[in-house]
């Protein structure tokens, strides 16, 4: 099981799926003794807290210094949940459940198998199911304070939003796409060992006959595997294969990749241009992530954060 590229919520349950599955998990980093290292407004971050987020954003394949983004994280969604109980508009513990089976469910796992893939990278489902709720409840704070982004809108709410502003509903194009890795394990990684596993993928590539025969075309072949990838909506192609996904006609095969477990392509069963509410709400985030919360919204946080006790221990 894998999981990994993202994040931004609710976005999260829809756009993460085929980036989860696209990203290898590592051995969890060992726990330490819990220790108060961040008190906000009397709510304490633990070593432990930290430990989770930096383990969370690795998933998230960020760069820099996680340990500071941990924290940064970590003390401004104390903030946000604070704020969000305040006002009453904190997510219920039912929400989150929901959301987060619908996650594993979007990723092709039981709940139970998202709590085991959480627990074996040094998250937790606990840790994740925080993140879920401060998300989701901020969004609705943000909606509460006017002009968000849509993070906290329903697909129905973008939708209308995109209609009342005179925009047509926009469309995008719906993949079917598979996924072929020439699987290299970390103990045999070599030079030699890469090339020779590329040769294979470029010749399997060439002679590709569609997806209908892919199990036969690899049924002979030493350590491939297919991955049925589904359905995929263009905005949630991740970045590193959407070029490659978007210049390949539909029955074709991306040119390979060197990634962390081997030589890779993904074969592009299908594609066709869709038009409807759920195509709507995936252009609609994908247009206006980049604009994150409202200037409302920051400027809420900004008011909290001065007012905030915050202490670093």
């Amino acid at each position: 099981m894998h999981l990994p590229a993202i994040f931004r919520f609710p976005g999260l349950l829809m756009c993460a799926a085929l980036a989860f599955s696209l990203a290898p998990l590592s051995a969890p980093p060992a726990m330490a003794a819990s220790e108060i290292k961040i008190v906000v407004n009397n709510q304490a971050i633990t070593s432990v807290d930290i430990a989770r987020r930096v383990a969370f954003l690795k998933l998230q394949r960020t760069g820099g210094n996680l340990g500071e983004k941990a924290r940064e994280q970590l003390v401004e969604e104390a903030l946000k949940g604070q704020e969000a109980a305040r006002v009453r508009l904190l997510a219920s513990d039912a929400e989150v459940e929901a959301s987060f089976e619908r996650f594993a469910k979007s990723n092709n796992l039981s709940a139970s198998q998202l709590s085991q893939v959480l627990n074996q990278a040094g998250v937790t489902p606990k840790h994740f199911k925080r993140y879920i709720q401060v998300q989701m409840s901020w969004g609705r704070v943000a909606q509460a304070l006017g002009g968000s982004s849509g993070g906290g809108m329903s697909t129905q709410d973008l939708v209308s939003k995109m209609l009342e502003r005179g925009d047509d509903k926009p469309s995008t194009t719906e993949y079917i796409l598979q996924q072929v890795i020439f699987v290299v394990p970390a103990n045999k990684r070599s030079n030699a060992t890469i090339n020779a596993r590329k040769r294979e993928a470029d010749q399997l590539r060439g002679r590709y006959q569609g997806c209908d025969n892919a199990a036969a075309a690899i049924g002979n072949l030493r350590d491939v595997t297919l991955r049925q990838l589904g359905r995929i909506m263009q905005p949630q192609l991740p970045p590193d294969w959407k070029p490659l996904i978007e210049k390949t006609k539909a029955g074709g095969a991306t040119p390979t990749r060197i990634t962390e477990r081997g030589v890779e392509f993904i074969v592009i069963c299908s594609a066709k241009t869709v038009s409807d509410d759920k195509a709507a709400e995936m252009v609609f985030r994908s247009e206006n992530d980049g604009a994150g919360e409202s200037e409302a919204a920051k400027k809420h946080l900004a008011e909290l954060r001065k007012r905030a006790v915050i202490a670093n221990k």
